[in-house]
């Protein structure tokens, strides 16, 4: 009988216990290094508090990345850190503000968030012409420094029939900026003397992605982070009108009605900004009280110190030399464009 049960099923029993090991899932590596950057970033960056956990954290992120070159098995986490992390960051700052406060900043914002966008619009198209790069590569260059970075960028791609490759360079342009705009905006804040409110402005309008945007607007100071991420939450609206005003210029009436289905929608306005309002809204409501502001407020700056170490990681040389220079030098131009015009609206509207 036992030698019957070694024969006809005895063997199964032996690969058991392998069988059992459950692999690890696919976002633990990634996630591990972010957080291990994201530690050294925070210890760092309260004993440097004029640069802040923030932009130490993506400096971390960029020199990993060029030195030890992360393989595949940390790219999910990485992916995983830097955009759904980040949005759990944005919901969790929301419990800070009150809805009153989101509501007035983002209309208060708006004469400069329209007059940057415009700048950079019109000069995609100008600049994009001399330069002589292709409508899609300099429409989705333009977007992307206009409303929000890569995002603006992925959810413009199909409606201007854009490439993989153009996609690709314009988010590893984008990328460049917002590395540069952490590393430039506070100290130039502090040259310009300007309050927590001005830079949140400044911040949330001329910054590029939401990443950078939080990252900058932090290093400058608390109020000026809440500031420019209520900003930059309400400029990330503005994709909405772009796509079906891009939809409906290029005749393409299937892309122009996909925004009124639920899929389009949700593509369009992020479930995270949709979460950002509804947690300041508990706040307004009071049922978030003060302790547990203060460590929600904690956890969501560690959060986004995880995050943009991730964003660091993500860095690809590769892409952004292959890109040539003429999509830098329109990138350059565009975000020049877009960050002397919101401070130059928010010098006159202040004298108005």
């Amino acid at each position: 009988m036992h030698n019957q049960q070694v024969e006809a099923g005895a063997e199964p029993t032996i690969d058991a216990p392998v069988a059992a090991v459950r692999p690890l899932p696919p976002v633990l590596p990634g996630l591990a290094l972010s957080i291990v950057l994201a530690v050294v970033a925070t210890v760092v960056g309260r004993r440097v508090p004029v640069v802040g956990p923030a932009v130490v954290a993506i400096v971390l992120g960029v020199l990993v990345r060029a030195l030890l070159d992360p393989g595949s098995w940390a790219s999910p986490g990485i992916a995983f850190s830097s955009r759904k992390l980040l949005q759990l960051a944005i919901v969790l700052l929301g419990t800070g503000l009150s809805l009153g406060t989101v509501v007035s900043v983002g209309v208060g914002s708006l004469p400069v968030m329209l007059v940057t966008l415009a700048a950079a619009l019109g000069g995609g198209r100008l600049v994009g012409r001399a330069l002589g790069i292709e409508a899609p590569l300099r429409t989705l260059l333009a977007v992307g420094t206009g409303i929000c970075g890569a995002s603006a960028i992925a959810a413009v791609a199909s409606v201007v029939e854009a490439e993989a490759v153009d996609v690709a360079y314009a988010i590893s342009t984008i990328f460049v900026f917002n590395v540069a705009a952490v590393l430039l905006f506070p100290p130039l804040g502090h040259m310009l003397a300007l309050g927590p409110h001005a830079f949140g402005l400044w911040a949330g309008t001329a910054v590029n992605d939401t990443s950078s945007v939080v990252a900058a607007g932090y290093a400058y100071s608390h109020a000026a982070g809440d500031y420019a991420v209520v900003v930059k939450l309400t400029r990330t609206l503005m994709i909405v009108p772009i796509v079906i005003a891009l939809s409906v210029l290029g005749r393409r009436a299937a892309a122009a009605a996909e925004p009124a289905r639920p899929r389009g929608w949700t593509r369009l306005v992020p479930l995270f900004l949709v979460g950002f309002v509804v947690a300041a809204a508990a706040n307004s409501a009071g049922l978030v009280d003060a302790a547990a502001r203060s460590d929600l407020s904690t956890v969501a700056l560690f959060l986004v110190a995880v995050a943009l170490a991730a964003v660091g990681l993500s860095a690809q040389p590769a892409r952004i030399r292959a890109a040539g220079f003429r999509p830098l030098l329109l990138g350059a131009a565009l975000w020049a464009a877009v960050a002397s015009t919101s401070l130059a609206v928010q010098a006159v509207t202040a004298v108005l």
